[in-house]
């Protein structure tokens, strides 16, 4: 493994550092001073949290789950292209109700590499801590599984903690996996999610650590339903060649009734050389 100097290291950390700082500086500016500003009467939008790969996204979009027992679905293809030449697709099938989730999926790429993957989750909602246990399986004998917690109201903190049996897999929640999470988010301003939250590797020693800001905004009637969802993420960490990187990803999805697009750029995708686009378009049904 190649030494990262001193100054490498210092640099790096001031770098995760200032951008944690602003997004905090941010969150905490459109929590406090948005809904007074814009007189808007904060409204709580309580969405079930759904992890759908082995390390939980502690927000992410929701599947709109009716509370009556009904089984609503998600179908989900994506287009991976990335630097290195590499192209693939992926193809993936979600079901879930109010409290429960299952997914299966399927992944290939160019070079003849392909995976089966399945997975469930459940919810459990005690009123100020709510908590999704998940767990997948995947061709080729991988396992893993996660807890996420929300704890709050309006406003909450997230805790999370993933470990997988460390078997070949395909990463597409394209964070470390084997990792904790902790985070802030809020629901106070009404028809907007905001979350921030940092992750690192606590198992292997790669340093690799992710920080994310999202966006989620509500708008329309409820015969012309859409969202839209912006995602910046920093991250840093030894990649696959043993060196010390850091980089950028950025996520943008809009959601209209029923079908939603998402486009990503992400650099050093799941901690390689390569930066990668990604575009995935579907339904729920």
């Amino acid at each position: 493994m190649k030494s990262t100097s001193c100054l490498q290291i210092r640099s790096l950390y001031n770098g995760n550092t200032k951008f944690f700082l602003c997004a905090a500086a941010a969150f905490v500016f459109l929590v406090m001073v948005v809904p007074f500003a814009t007189g808007e009467t904060p409204t709580p939008t309580p969405t079930p949290m759904s992890a759908s790969t082995t390390q939980a996204n502690p927000a992410p979009p929701v599947d709109e789950a009716s509370d009556d027992g009904k089984i609503s679905f998600k179908l989900t293809p994506s287009w991976y292209r990335s630097d290195d030449g590499t192209r693939a697709g992926d193809v993936n099938l979600r079901a879930n109700t109010e409290t429960q989730t299952a997914w299966l999926g399927y992944y290939r790429d160019k070079t003849g590499f392909s995976q089966t993957r399945a997975g469930y989750e459940n919810k459990l909602d005690s009123g100020w801590i709510r908590t999704v246990l998940s767990a997948q399986v995947a061709s080729g004998g991988f396992i893993g599984g996660s807890v996420t917690s929300e704890i709050g109201g309006d406003t909450y903190g997230i805790l999370g903690f993933g470990r997988t049996n460390l078997r070949d897999y395909y990463n597409l929640n394209f964070d470390p996996n084997d990792a904790i999470t902790v985070g802030v988010g809020t629901r106070a301003i009404a028809d907007t999610e905001l979350t921030l939250f940092h992750l690192w590797d606590d198992r292997l020693h790669t340093r690799q650590r992710v920080t994310h800001a999202i966006i989620r905004r509500k708008f329309g009637d409820d015969n012309n339903k859409q969202r839209f969802t912006l995602d910046v993420s920093r991250k840093s960490g030894l990649i696959s060649d043993d060196n010390f990187i850091r980089g950028y990803a950025v996520s943008v999805a809009y959601d209209f009734k029923r079908y939603f697009v998402r486009i990503a750029r992400d650099e050093y995708v799941n901690f390689s050389p390569a930066t990668q686009w990604r575009i995935s378009a579907g339904l729920r049904f």
